[in-house]
């Protein structure tokens, strides 16, 4: 979608049919990232799971997601709604009041 396309630097053309976890997800986050995913397929939501993601030109974004189950009309799970939100400049600020 375009926020995705906005945060990482990647076109949809380059976005579409990639795995998301294996293409954009650091390494260390891989298996939490993908867990979160697939409990909510299968109906366990998640709210503000913080993970970072590289960009297009390898620069690290901090990215805020809440993933909810998507359901059919009967209530089955057939799908995963996630919604990303840069929260690098937030991180960055909280950061320096620590200091």
């Amino acid at each position: 979608n375009n926020k995705s396309v906005e945060i990482t630097g990647f076109s949809r053309e380059e976005a579409m049919g990639q795995d998301l976890v294996k293409v954009y997800i650091t390494e260390e986050f891989r298996e939490s990232v993908s867990m979160v995913l697939t409990n909510a397929l299968g109906g366990q939501e998640t709210s503000n799971f913080e993970f970072p993601l590289f960009t297009k030109n390898q620069q690290r974004v901090e990215v805020l997601l809440n993933a909810t189950t998507r359901r059919d009309v009967t209530g089955r799970p057939i799908g995963v709604i996630g919604v990303g939100q840069n929260i690098t400049d937030r991180k960055q600020v909280e950061m320096e009041k620590t200091r």
